[in-house]
């Protein structure tokens, strides 16, 4: 995950963007309609930014972790959840994306993360570390399209994504269960961009 300077200047406005706010709320109603949220879980959004995401799902768990590179969005997100009274952890990754996630959780989510990271592999592969037995990921992101969503590129590592390329990633990571459907379709330039929600489980070894 690169681009972690133009993501901490853009934290203080992000949310101003209604196209974002109604995105992350659609990805968090087709993850809560997808699985059987539990207070007893602990969850970790990663590549949380301001906290859209994670708010919006932290009443139906147990706990729930915002991960992300870039100090001035976790920062927005801390002001977020104290003002709404919400307990929120925050978790800095460096900026490849990587490193200590914390855990174990329960569920992984993320939205409109994947395409920053360069090895979306690798990163399935340590989803799944930092899973406990029977744990799971929800990972909503943007299906394969020509590079026209993003106005500025730095940081994007990826145009979408193919849902099957997507489908044998998780699998050879060893996850189980993999179903990719539509979360929502997000409007942006006069252009209508599906999203797709990922689900898929570790097992219970």
């Amino acid at each position: 995950m690169t681009g972690t300077g133009r993501f901490d200047q853009a934290a203080a406005t992000w949310d101003l963007s209604d196209r974002r706010v109604q995105l992350a709320r659609a990805v968090a109603e087709a993850i809560s309609s997808r699985l059987s949220l539990s207070r007893a879980w602990s969850v970790l959004d990663f590549g949380c930014g301001t906290g859209l995401l994670t708010l919006a799902l932290a009443r139906n768990v147990g706990s729930i972790t915002g991960a992300d590179t870039s100090s001035g969005m976790l920062k927005t997100l801390a002001g977020k959840a104290e003002a709404q009274g919400i307990t929120v952890g925050l978790q800095a990754l460096d900026v490849t994306g990587t490193g200590n996630l914390g855990g174990p959780y329960h569920l992984i989510v993320s939205c409109m993360t994947l395409h920053h990271i360069a090895d979306v592999p690798d990163l399935f592969r340590q989803f799944l570390r930092h899973l406990h037995p029977g744990g799971g990921v929800a990972l909503a992101d943007l299906d394969q399209e020509d590079g026209s969503f993003h106005e500025e590129a730095s940081g994007v590592q990826h145009k979408g994504f193919a849902r099957e390329q997507v489908k044998i990633w998780l699998e050879d990571a060893g996850f189980q269960e993999v179903r990719i459907e539509t979360a929502t379709t997000t409007h942006k330039g006069g252009r209508d961009y599906p999203v797709f929600l990922a689900t898929a489980a570790r097992d219970q070894a």
